[in-house]
């Protein structure tokens, strides 16, 4: 069933095969068998003919686009579901690539995503198991998630943003975009002159040391989530650049993490507890992060993490990988009634992608021991002097109003208790329910004397003569044991519609 249900996405195209790949990331919310079949699906899609691209470039940059290019290359860099790429000059010599939507793409996404809803509305009204996973939730989520891919205009966005992050950074270099050329359906920016990680052998073409690459990819890393709070979402080796003098760059910024400082604080005490075999603060650490639950056994839920990470403790990624086992924990965390951040989930995705990474550089990278060495300098910001400073003015500030009108309150409060007519309101939960099963049980009682009462009389009349007969019995008699079945069967009706 897994693999069918693999092929049929690859089948039904591009929506599909992302919400399949959404999937293969919410180990809290997919069982294992479909989640590793899901990692396998594949965006099988045919490269647009040059003449769409051109159509769609008229379309968007008007029909005089053709000045702002010295020359585009016909066959296509790459081509995906959403969009393809072509490598470009403009007309100022600068080498640029051109990623140009799909026609019809986004049509095409929403009346899938019409179908996604049907479907979600399905399950959670026919199959009761299914809704703590809030399928129609799920979906809202993907929605979002694909609007803002389909939009050009936000990727650029993102790409200025941390370009602008990164701007003291030497070492790491994020592309330049022409935002005169851009638009929601086209997206210029310049051409990363480097190497792909994907590339074989890629490092050795260049001569760089395999292990400052790692330093400076890791630190990057860090500094986007511990720092920045803006992280790359999609970090594979596609997407990773290696240039000489052992500096890299990052592409295809359209999948972003954005975490606030509480998340960060709680993503630091989890990495910490886990070098530390502390599986009670990790689970506190998740309790914090989820939407308040009376369900959850925090000792139950640490003593599974152990039975899931104690395993693979001091092992290196040839071994094991964190990324994996902190999605598997998530796993854990749902069914012991926890709702995983979203926000968390695509950052445990992430370290899958970033331990991938590391082991293409190489075969022997521990993620967790060598965030360990270096955070201390990136998470250190979340530490700092003044972002304390900072935090108090702004508990300060919203305090003020707090104690500005508390004496006010106060006194509001006690005139209301001391006043004549004062009343407390109590709510108890489940006494409306209580009230209803009286109030029915009273009705079935009612006529159920009525019923009674109609057939004593009856049976009481029968024996006497009677100038009217029917069916051989008096007429008062036989009217008296209909009324009598009658009210029976109402009262039955109404048994079984309340049950």
């Amino acid at each position: 069933m897994p693999a069918r249900l693999r092929l049929s996405f690859e089948e039904l195209g591009p929506t599909f095969v992302k919400f399949g790949q959404l999937i293969a990331s919410r180990p809290d919310l997919v069982p294992q068998d479909y989640l590793e079949e899901m990692t396998l699906l594949q965006d099988q899609v045919q490269s647009l003919e040059f003449k769409v691209v051109e159509q769609v470039l008229t379309e968007e940059l008007g029909v005089n686009w053709k000045k702002h290019f010295r020359s585009i290359e016909e066959v296509p860099l790459g081509s995906a579901s959403i969009a393809q790429v072509h490598r470009a000059v403009l007309t100022t010599g600068e080498h640029a690539v051109i990623k140009v939507q799909r026609p019809g793409i986004v049509q095409t996404i929403n009346d899938d995503l019409n179908v996604l809803y049907f479907i979600a509305e399905l399950l959670e009204r026919y199959i009761p198991e299914i809704r703590p996973f809030n399928p129609i939730g799920m979906i809202d989520e993907y929605f979002k998630t694909l609007e803002l891919e389909t939009n050009f205009v936000v990727e650029a966005n993102n790409i200025r943003k941390f370009k602008e992050n990164f701007k003291k950074e030497t070492n790491v270099k994020i592309p330049h975009v022409y935002f005169d050329l851009v638009t929601e359906r086209i997206l210029v920016m310049e051409e990363m002159q480097g190497k792909r990680l994907s590339q074989v052998e890629s490092l050795k073409l260049i001569n760089l040391d395999a292990n400052e690459i790692v330093k400076a990819g890791l630190k990057t890393y860090l500094k986007m989530v511990f720092i920045d709070g803006f992280f790359h979402g999609d970090l594979h080796a596609g997407n990773f650049f290696v240039f000489p003098e052992n500096k890299i760059g990052l592409i295809d910024f359209g999948v972003v993490g954005r975490l606030n400082s509480k998340t960060q604080t709680a993503i630091v005490n989890m990495l910490i507890a886990l070098s530390k075999e502390d599986y009670s603060r990790l689970a506190y650490e998740y309790v914090d992060l989820a939407p308040f639950s009376d369900q959850v056994n925090v000792d139950i839920f640490a003593r599974e993490l152990q039975s899931l990470i104690s395993p693979y403790y001091g092992l290196t990624m040839k071994h094991m990988n964190i990324g994996k086992i902190l999605m598997s924990s998530s796993s854990i965390a749902a069914n012991q009634g926890l709702s995983v951040p979203t926000e968390l989930m695509l950052f445990f995705k992430s370290i899958v992608s970033i331990e991938g990474l590391g082991q293409k550089i190489t075969a022997d990278f521990d993620f967790l021991q060598l965030t360990l060495t270096m955070i201390s300098d990136v998470a250190g910001h979340q530490f700092q002097p003044t972002k304390f400073i900072d935090e108090a003015h702004i508990l300060l500030r919203e305090s003020r109003g707090f104690l500005n009108s508390l004496p006010r309150q106060l006194n509001m409060i006690l005139r209301r208790m001391n006043s004549p007519d004062y009343r407390t309101k109590i709510d108890v939960a489940g006494v409306e329910d209580l009230r209803k099963t009286i109030l029915v049980s009273f009705n079935l009682l009612f006529l159920g004397i009525i019923i009674a009462a109609l057939i004593i009389s009856s049976a009481l009349i029968y024996p006497h003569d009677a100038a009217w007969k029917l069916a051989g019995m008096p007429a008062v008699s036989l009217f008296g044991y209909i009324g009598a079945a009658a009210l029976g069967i109402v009262a039955f009706i109404n048994y079984i519609k309340k049950s």
